[in-house]
C-alpha cells in the first residue's frame, strides 16, 4: 500500500514537540505493517465518511482516509495529527 501525507499532515507533526513526533513515527511504522494492530485502536471517526483515527498514545492521533489510484491499487492518505479533540475537531 502507497502511503501519501498531506500538507495540512506534514505542517502538523513539524509542529508537534519532538517525543511525540517519534511516537507518531512509531505509530505510522507499526500501522505500516499491521494496519489493525490492538496498540493503535484504528477506528472510523462517526460523522465523517471513510475518514479513520489512530492512536499515537493516550493524547494524540492521527486521521487518514484510502483512496485508489488509477491502476487500483490503495493509497493510505494521511491527513491530520494533533492532540486527539483538536485532531477530530478537524480531521
Amino acid at each position: 500500500m502507497i502511503h501519501r501525507r498531506t500538507s495540512r499532515f506534514t505542517k502538523a507533526f513539524r509542529a508537534l514537540p519532538g517525543e511525540i513526533q517519534a511516537k507518531t513515527l512509531k505509530a505510522l511504522a507499526l500501522f505500516g505493517q499491521d494496519q489493525r494492530h490492538p496498540s493503535l485502536h484504528a477506528k472510523k471517526i462517526e460523522g465523517h465518511r471513510g475518514i479513520w483515527e489512530v492512536r499515537v498514545d493516550q493524547k494524540y492521533r492521527f486521521t487518514l482516509h484510502y483512496e485508489k489510484s488509477a491502476e487500483g491499487e490503495t493509497i493510505c492518505i494521511l491527513r491530520n495529527v494533533d492532540n486527539h479533540d483538536e485532531c477530530l475537531k478537524n480531521p
